[in-house]
């Protein structure tokens, strides 16, 4: 697999059935997440720039981190900690907070808290292009609703929160499925995740991860719910 140009300053890496992205600033460079197969991944980055890359890291699941070790900082929540302890051990923690501005050079980067489907997941908003970088909880997969730390709840919450940035926001790209995505995703998804809750879907049974689960299919996206 290579880097997937997306524009002059943004590329996308697809690793099996996750993708983290590498994205251009006049001074620094970011990596957003480092999947879960790829190693050495700062010699795919040398592939693209020489300039100094910083990670961050949309959330702390496994299919997110797996190329972390080669990093001695990480940009991610605090409130993410608590859901992989060990996978930051040994790193030197950025804070990402809520409104936080994080500037490549000329390429200003917004934290948008996204509670919900973890802790601390976060995305990114690139205040020039209008490209959003949402980890996990925006897609037309399966989304994540099961096991500990995982809230429905928060989950509607931050997605409807997410409405007051559609102005900005021109295309979302997620950590999995189609990538680019229209913002009218969200509504669909806020809509199905209510019903869910609601309980006015039949879900369907299934076992992922030893675990007895329920899928609910929203016509966008499938919930995996417990």
């Amino acid at each position: 697999m290579s880097w997937i140009k997306i524009n002059e300053d943004t590329y996308r890496y697809e690793d099996g059935t996750v993708r983290f992205f590498l994205l251009l600033g006049k001074e620094v460079a970011l990596l957003i997440d480092t999947g879960m197969n790829v190693t050495g991944i700062k010699e795919l980055v040398r592939e693209i720039t020489d300039k100094p890359v910083s990670l961050c890291n949309t959330h702390a699941d496994p299919d997110h981190i797996g190329g972390n070790r080669e990093f001695k900082k990480v940009i991610i929540s605090p409130a993410e900690l608590v859901n992989c302890q060990l996978a930051y051990s040994s790193a030197d923690i950025i804070g990402a907070y809520d409104g936080d501005i994080f500037d490549l050079g000329d390429r200003p980067l917004q934290i948008i808290e996204m509670p919900g489907h973890t802790p601390g997941s976060i995305a990114l908003l690139d205040k020039n292009s209008g490209m959003l970088f949402s980890g996990d909880p925006i897609q037309d997969g399966h989304i994540f609703m099961f096991g500990p730390m995982r809230d429905l709840t928060a989950y509607i919450h931050s997605l409807s929160r997410l409405k007051m940035f559609e102005s900005e926001i021109k295309e979302i790209y997620p950590s999995h499925g189609t990538c680019p995505l229209d913002f009218s995703i969200v509504n669909k998804l806020i809509e199905g995740a209510i019903r869910v809750e609601a309980g006015s879907i039949t879900p369907t049974e299934a076992e992922l991860f030893g675990q007895k689960i329920q899928v609910y299919d929203i016509g966008v996206a499938k919930i995996l719910y417990e």
